[in-house]
């Protein structure tokens, strides 16, 4: 069966986005690593979080990392700025593309200041083991509410969204007679 959410931005808390099941992909090797993220069995590879930025480290022409906290944890965020001077892009975007990339990218690096709140979108990747978003969206909010929404979708996504997908229903079951058969052998 397809996954729903697998290409889709989850919306997540830091608490969520640091606990996520970190898996080698099958077509991994030694030297070039992949890895795969899961939410309760569910396969995801993007994400969306809100939060204050707390961190900033801006390398003009390279990236700028940032953190971002939303009460229950930091999630490092890393924007690439080297559109215009990397091989990735040259060989897979047409040079307008690039460009509109690169501008984009630099007009989200002017947004992004300490203390702000904004909300980030990206895909999921590893970086010396922890889960970090390569930022592709970014939106600064200037509603006050925004976080507390934030917080309240994530928590309705969770539990009517995520949570009854056939995965997480499939592992949730086999959790389940997991317990069942080992209460079952500590009563005897």
């Amino acid at each position: 069966m397809q996954n729903p959410v697998y290409n889709s931005h989850v919306k997540l808390l830091a608490f969520d986005l640091l606990s996520l099941t970190q898996t080698p992909s099958p077509s991994s090797s030694a030297s070039n690593p992949v890895i795969s993220f899961s939410l309760r069995g569910i396969p995801i590879s993007r994400a969306e979080t809100l939060g204050t930025v707390t961190y900033r480290e801006y390398k003009p022409c390279k990236f700028l990392k940032f953190s971002i906290d939303d009460g229950t944890g930091l999630v490092n965020c890393i924007l690439w700025l080297n559109q215009l001077t990397s091989a990735y892009f040259a060989r897979r975007r047409s040079p307008p593309d690039v460009r509109l990339i690169a501008e984009s990218a630099a007009h989200f690096a002017d947004l992004i200041k300490l203390g702000v709140v904004a909300r980030v979108r990206g895909k999921l990747t590893n970086y010396r083991g922890t889960v970090q978003i390569t930022v592709s969206d970014v939106f600064i909010e200037r509603d006050p509410n925004a976080e507390i929404l934030h917080w309240l979708d994530c928590i309705n996504l969770a539990s009517k969204c995520y949570d009854v997908l056939p995965l997480a229903r499939q592992q949730r079951n086999q959790k389940s007679d997991t317990c069942t058969s080992t209460s079952g052998l500590s009563n005897s």
